[in-house]
């Protein structure tokens, strides 16, 4: 069983600003901005991948961008073989996020929460967010964040530094952490949370492996091999693409297998 941990839903969402379309031309040359569920479907056949984890984002209040969480579970109730959803909820919206997110989860079916940090201007060890993380810790679901650097014009990328989110995995160690596209530029600084704390994970989504700094392919290949987990981004990347890419990375059949499958089963209590 291969899973990917980390897509989008595979469409545009509702709002955003005008400049993040040049942002995200500039740095993908267009890739990846929509899809259908249907295409989805298909890049997972074509790679293989048997179930994907696809998110929702809120980030209303500040950035005015949303897809939500109703979109990503009418996506898991057509394909819910295949697709595993993930809430979010903007921590602006005090009570009426944790009401969101309890829906999303017991009502919906969901399975995680996404936040993206520098879209809701927030510090992942901002308190106001630590209620949303008692709610998640006490649903037993993971928390997948954004971190490192991003495409979106006019956001700051200070909010994704990784050193943010060690206050987080000490303050709920109970709570399974996700960082997604391992924290880069800060990468070394994202190994070390990853290491010292047994709750944290990462992913390698939106990076087509063959660019994957060496230092974190080492640590995908030996100390964290059971914290490294699949991830494409879809629709930026197509999973055939960063399946072969990591195949030719000097893997360890055994870390390849816990990337890939054991890793993500693990984390998301798949049987």
């Amino acid at each position: 069983m291969i899973i990917d941990t980390h897509a989008q839903l595979g469409i545009p969402g509702v709002g955003g600003r005008p400049e993040w379309q040049t942002g995200h031309q500039q740095t993908f040359g267009g890739r990846g901005l929509v899809g259908t569920v249907e295409a989805n479907i298909a890049d997972m056949d074509a790679a293989g991948v048997d179930k994907s984890v696809v998110v929702a984002i809120d980030a209303e209040t500040i950035s005015h961008y949303k897809v939500s969480n109703e979109e990503v579970a009418e996506a898991i109730k057509r394909y819910p073989d295949r697709l595993i959803g993930f809430a979010s909820v903007d921590p602006h919206k005090g009570v009426l996020a944790l009401d969101e997110l309890d829906h999303a989860v017991n009502d919906l079916g969901l399975r995680g929460l996404k936040i993206i940090p520098h879209l809701i201007e927030l510090y992942p060890n901002d308190e106001s967010i630590y209620p949303l993380y008692e709610k998640a810790q006490e649903l037993g679901i993971p928390v997948l964040f954004h971190s490192g650097t991003q495409f979106h014009s006019g956001t700051r990328i200070k909010y994704g530094q990784p050193i943010f989110f060690d206050d987080v995995a000490v303050d709920f160690p109970k709570l399974k952490i996700i960082l997604a596209h391992f924290g880069f530029p800060w990468f070394a600084e994202a190994m070390a949370i990853v290491q010292r704390n047994e709750n944290v994970y990462f992913n390698i989504a939106g990076w087509a492996p063959k660019y994957i700094p060496e230092m974190v392919v080492n640590r995908m290949n030996s100390v964290l091999s059971g914290k490294a987990l699949l991830g494409s981004d879809w629709p930026l990347l197509p999973r055939k693409r960063v399946l072969s890419e990591l195949k030719q990375l000097p893997l360890k059949e055994e870390s390849l297998n816990k990337i890939v499958t054991e890793n993500p089963k693990r984390l998301l209590s798949i049987t």
